[in-house]
This record gives structure tokens, C-alpha cells and sequence, in this order.
């Protein structure tokens, strides 16, 4: 089976027969659960989605019909590979990962060598279902995934252009794409930047001058703006003798040609450069108002001053002052040179445009040394909205680039040389240790928390992570002293409410193991509120009070509470955590066919995680898929040969007593021995 959704719809079957949709709607409704995953989609939001001028039964109706069109079509074909399948409240494909273009693109975009994303490349061959949807229709859904799609061809246009070593096959994948990319939008300055990375690889430095100058063209022609600092700075480092430079357009009446001499001089002066923290720091510096309209300069700047604010409430992280950020206001500004310029690592940069009623705001997260981006996204709402919007952007950044900015900081941790190491290093180590989820990786991380702390006695990151450590030990059964284990999570628990006090991190670690360890919900719940109130765009600090609301308390909220944690951080290395907990919430609440495949999507992802085995098997028993709960059973009692219901509570904790109940008669159904 090949489905192709990048640059138009397209499904062949695995015998090679196009397969055609009875209706457009119907080809929507299955892009949509491709897109959507092995999550699936909700059949309340598809019918609203595809169907929302419709009245609400006859919107049902046509997803009913819609449904019976796809199930009929892939039967047709004898082929095995893809399957519709739902309950209830949701609809999705089982299909192989290898089935959809758009999987695999995602896939090797998370690739680091050359050959996996020269692959990825090739598979964009245009917008996101081009051509498919009618203007107006769908925008809602359709949009916010078109240019997300399209953000992720121009981070790995950029990407393959900026790897030192790249073959013949990768650098032609590369220059393609980047020339896609460009006659979709002649803006599109990252492709520009690419094609101009290409060509001086292969010393053509006049067609390196004309990609610039139709590039300065384009901004001036559509958005009345000069190229940015990175754009230019590539043509002004080439060193190209006057007779090899390209004929001036201007005697055409084109633009006149690139003067390098002017551009140096028109260049800001060079600052000295500060010291970098040992801790990770950041500038936020002035969003660009792409409107060409002043009036949003207070929304512009009322985003930026956010952000800030909300970044300076992570205890880890070194932030830049706004005033410092704002020396750059109005200039068009090299990432690298304001980051040696200010002593930071990383560099939040941005803009805002508005259309007609609509604003755009555009961010992304830039490693300045490597010149690599780590994140970037856009946000999109109507001008009405505009304090919501900045409250969304700032909310939604905050949560996004925490994690990216840990994970950088670990992977940089892991590059020192071990002579070099110090407190905050000897924590990165232990959290890269940890996030194998192994139990090898356990054991390596809690001697780097140690570590940490003895070099550093009032480091509550390192204390928390320790304590988080017993956590993890528990509910996968690997404690060997309980007691022990147990009183040395309250000696760590207690330090962080001491010296931990404004460490939203420490304290959610800290209060998820208080809770979950030791049985003490009221001061485990105690210390993520807290946690939420330092920091309320902490993902962590919500998944620990989802965690621990989900065994004790409110399952609703703890729902809420979870999906909050994903909303503010969708990559989260966590994720998996995340839905075993929404599906332990459901379980409680006796939404069995809502939990089960959560708690096998959370499996899927980490199957050494037996919280999530064991919550898969408890829910697809309550709901009557007892072969896939006896399969979760073998697999647990495979990682966890002792597991028996009579020592179940040794792995749960002491969690509310009617869902433990619950939970014993669903696994004694699922196969767990006594």
C-alpha cells in the first residue's frame, strides 16, 4: 500500500491499482486519520471538522457514510496492510509505519545523517494535500498542518545545506527541495539560503549572487523588507574577483547587483563579547512587526516581554534581560554575533505579521555556535484575539523550547570530556541516563544525581531527579530495599522543599515520588501546586499533578491536567508517561474503550515501561479484548517475572483504594497470577 499526501492525495494499492475516494469529504476524512495517527481522530471533531455547515445529526450521518465508503474500498483491494478501525468515540488506521509518505518524512526528519533526510527530501513534493480543499474550507484543521508541514521542508532545506559532508546523490535532493520550496514561495528565505550554501559548495558564485539577489527581490517585491543578517552574511564572506561577479541586473531595469563593500558598511559595529554562563542562557530578542503597520508594535513587543518573563521562572536557565534584548530592536541582526554579544547559547527570534483580520506570529529557537534550529512553529488568530494569542504564543513557546533546550543541553553534556565535568553536568548525565527508561540507564543516572549533590548540597534539580529515580524504581518493580528506598525519597523530598523552592521542576519530580512512593498525596499534591504556581507553563509540573490525580483523586482532572502537559509540550520525551496516566484516568472512570489504546500507544513507545503493560492489560480486559490483555500480561511477566496480584500494591503505590480494587479485578481477568 503507498499513501501520498505531501503535494496532492494519492493511494495505491499494494497490487499497484490507484484507489479513488467516492467523495472529496471522503478523501479529507481519510487524510485526516492518516494524519492523525495511531491516536485517531475523535468522530465528534471530524464531523465538525469536514461537515461543520451541516446540522449536527446530518454531519453524523455523512462521517457514518463517509466511513462505510472507506471500509468498503480497502477490502476491495484483498490487501491487508491498512485497516479502519474505532469505537465509540474514535476512529483510526492500523497501517504499517511504512505505509504513508507523511510518516516516513516525519521519520527521517528526526534523522541526524544525511542519507535519512536526503530521503525525506525526495518525499516533499509539494503543500500539504495541494489542491485538495477549496479556499475557506477547512482552515481551521487544514492550515495549521499545511504550514507546519511547510516549516519542516525549510528546517531540512537548511539542515541539508549546512551538513559539512554531503554527497553528490544528497546535495542534488537538497537543491531540489530548496528549489520547490521557492517556487511555492518566493519568500521562503531558508530555501533561498540553501540554493546559496549549494552553489558555493560547488564554487558557482555568480549563480550563488543571483539566488541572493532574486531572493532580496522577492522580500522587497512581497513584504517591502530586506534580507535577514544570515542571508546576507553568506554572500558577503564570498570572495569573488570583480570580473567573475554577475552583470548588474539594473541595466535591465532589474535590482542593482549585491555591493559588498556597502553592505559591510552598512553592517552594525561589533561588540565585545561577554562570557557564557555555565548554566543555559538565552536571548529573546525583538520580534520583527511584519505588518507594516506600527500600531502592532505593542503586541510585538507585549509577546517578547512574555516570553521573557515566562523563561525567567525556569530556575535552570540563564535569561537575558529585556532591555539588554531590545539594544536590537529595528536592526536585522546575525544570531551569532548577538549571541557572543550577550553571553548566551540560545537565541529566540521571531515575527509577527497581520492579514486582513488574521495575525501570524512566528518563532524559532536557534543554537547559535551550531547555527542549528531547534524548534520553530507559527500561531495563528484573529486580531480580536490578540491578548489571547499573546497569552497562547508565549504559553505555548514556554513549554515547547524547555524540553528542546534540556535535550540540547544533554546532548552537549555528553560531548564534554569527563575532566570537565561539574555539578550541572554530572545532572545533564544523569537525565540523559534516565531518559533510556532501562534499568541499566536507572542505575547509571543515580550515581550522576549524587554526584551532583555532593558538589553541590542545595542543587534541588539533582535531588528531585534522584527522588524521581525511586519513582521509576518502584513502578517497574526493581526496588531492593523498600523500606530503605521509601525514607530516602523523603530525606531528598524534604531537602527540595527547602532549597527548592523556586525550582517548578524539582518540586513536581518531587511531589509525583512523595505521592506515589510513600502514599503521601495531600504534600505530593501540595508540591506541584506549588510548582504550578511558579511556573503554569511547567509541562512537568502538570503530568505530576495529573499523575497524581489520576490515583487518587478526579479522574476528569487528571485529564485535564495531561492533556494540558502535551499541549505545552507535544514532543515531550515523556509522552509516553503521559498516556499511560490519561489511560489509567480513563480506566478509573470505566472508559475502558477510550483507555486501551492509549495505554498501548504509550507501549508502543516505550515497552519497557511496565506501568504502561500493565495498564494496557487492565483496560483491554474491562473491555472485553481479553487475547490483547493476556498478550500485555506475557510481556510484563516477561520484564517482571515476580509480578502476582498480592504483590501488585509494592508497584502501584498507594494509590485510592476503589481504583486499586479496580484495578486488581481487571488484571486477575487480564491473567495475572495471584
Amino acid at each position: 500500500m503507498h499513501i501520498r499526501l505531501l503535494g496532492g492525495i494519492e493511494v495505491v494499492s499494494a497490487g499497484g491499482q490507484p484507489l479513488h475516494f467516492a467523495t472529496r469529504k471522503t478523501s479529507l476524512l481519510f487524510a485526516a486519520l492518516v494524519l492523525a495517527g495511531p491516536k485517531g481522530l475523535r468522530r465528534e471533531r471530524a464531523a465538525a471538522m469536514l461537515w461543520a455547515d451541516s446540522g449536527e445529526q446530518q454531519a453524523r450521518n455523512s462521517l457514518r457514510q463517509a466511513l462505510v465508503d472507506i471500509r468498503r474500498l480497502f477490502p476491495s483491494t484483498g490487501d491487508e496492510a491498512i485497516r479502519l478501525e474505532g469505537n465509540a468515540d474514535t476512529i483510526w488506521l492500523a497501517a504499517n509505519a511504512d505505509e504513508a509518505d507523511i510518516w516516513i518524512f516525519d521519520r527521517k526528519c528526526r534523522a541526524d545523517d544525511s542519507i535519512s533526510l536526503a530521503a525525506a527530501a525526495d518525499l516533499y513534493r509539494g503543500d500539504l494535500l495541494d489542491g485538495l480543499s477549496s479556499p475557506g474550507e477547512i482552515d481551521d484543521w487544514l492550515v495549521p498542518l499545511r504550514t507546519n508541514y511547510t516549516r519542516k521542508a525549510l528546517d531540512l532545506a537548511e539542515r541539508l545545506s549546512l551538513l559539512p559532508e554531503l554527497g553528490s546523490r544528497e546535495e542534488q535532493a537538497c537543491e531540489t527541495l530548496a528549489e520547490r520550496l521557492v517556487r511555492l514561495d518566493s519568500c521562503a528565505e531558508q530555501a533561498h539560503r540553501a540554493l546559496i550554501r549549494i552553489f558555493r559548495r560547488r564554487g558557482k558564485t555568480n549563480d550563488a549572487f543571483r539566488q541572493f539577489l532574486a531572493c532580496r527581490e522577492a522580500l522587497k517585491r512581497e513584504l517591502s523588507v530586506e534580507p535577514e543578517e544570515a542571508t546576507r552574511a553568506l554572500v558577503e564572506r564570498i570572495e569573488t574577483p570583480a570580473m567573475e561577479r554577475p552583470k548588474d541586473p539594473a541595466a535591465d531595469g532589474g535590482p542593482p547587483a549585491i555591493e559588498l563593500s556597502r553592505l559591510e558598511a552598512k553592517a552594525e559595529p561589533m561588540r565585545p563579547a561577554a562570557s557564557v554562563p555555565e548554566k543555559p542562557s538565552i536571548a529573546v530578542l525583538p520580534f520583527q512587526n511584519m505588518s507594516g503597520d506600527a500600531e502592532q508594535d505593542y503586541f510585538t513587543d507585549g509577546v517578547v516581554e512574555e516570553i521573557t518573563t515566562a523563561l525567567s521562572h525556569v530556575n535552570w536557565l540563564f535569561v537575558i534581560a529585556r532591555n539588554s534584548a531590545f539594544a536590537y530592536k529595528g536592526q536585522a541582526v546575525d544570531v551569532a554575533r548577538v549571541a557572543r554579544e550577550l553571553g548566551v547559547r540560545y537565541v529566540l527570534e521571531g515575527s509577527v505579521r497581520r492579514a486582513g483580520r488574521r495575525l501570524r506570529v512566528s518563532g524559532q529557537l536557534v543554537e547559535a555556535a551550531a547555527a542549528v534550529s531547534l524548534w520553530a512553529d507559527r500561531f495563528e488568530g484573529d486580531v480580536s484575539e490578540v491578548f489571547e494569542l499573546q497569552d497562547l504564543v508565549a504559553s505555548s513557546v514556554i513549554g515547547a523550547i524547555s524540553p528542546r533546550l534540556e535535550q540540547a543541553e544533554m546532548a552537549r553534556a555528553k560531548r564534554k570530556p569527563t575532566e570537565s565535568l561539574d555539578a550541572y553536568d554530572h545532572y545533564l548525565r544523569g537525565m540523559a541516563s534516565l531518559y533510556r527508561w532501562t534499568r541499566e540507564g536507572l542505575e547509571e543516572a543515580l550515581p550522576q544525581f549524587y554526584k551532583a549533590i555532593e558538589l553541590d548540597p542545595d542543587f534541588a534539580a539533582a535531588e528531585g531527579a534522584a527522588a524521581w529515580c525511586y519513582f521509576w524504581r518502584m513502578a517497574n518493580g526493581w526496588m531492593t530495599d523498600r523500606q530503605k528506598e521509601t525514607a530516602e525519597v523523603s530525606r531528598l523530598v524534604g531537602n527540595v522543599a527547602i532549597s527548592g523552592q523556586d525550582d517548578a521542576v524539582a518540586l513536581a519530580f518531587s511531589g509525583l515520588a512523595l505521592g506515589y512512593v510513600t502514599g503521601d498525596y495531600e504534600a505530593g499534591s501540595a508540591l506541584a501546586d506549588r510548582a504550578l504556581m511558579l511556573n503554569p507553563n511547567c509541562a512537568a509540573a502538570w503530568s505530576a499533578s495529573g499523575c497524581l490525580k489520576a490515583c487518587h483523586d478526579d479522574p476528569d482532572i487528571a485529564i485535564e491536567h495531561m492533556s494540558r502537559a502535551r499541549r505545552l509540550s507535544p514532543l515531550d520525551p515523556l509522552t509516553f508517561f503521559m498516556q499511560t496516566f490519561t489511560a489509567f484516568a480513563h480506566f478509573v472512570a470505566g472508559r475502558y474503550d477510550a483507555a486501551w489504546p492509549l495505554a498501548e500507544a504509550a507501549s508502543r513507545t516505550q515497552p519497557y515501561y511496565l506501568t504502561g503493560l500493565r495498564v494496557a492489560a487492565a483496560s483491554n480486559a474491562m473491555a472485553g479484548r481479553l487475547d490483547a490483555a493476556s498478550k500485555h500480561i506475557a510481556r510484563s511477566l516477561a520484564l517482571d517475572p515476580e509480578l502476582t496480584l498480592s504483590n501488585l500494591k509494592h508497584r502501584v503505590g498507594q494509590i485510592r483504594p476503589a481504583y486499586f480494587a479496580k484495578y486488581v479485578e481487571a488484571l486477575r481477568l487480564a491473567g495475572l497470577p495471584e
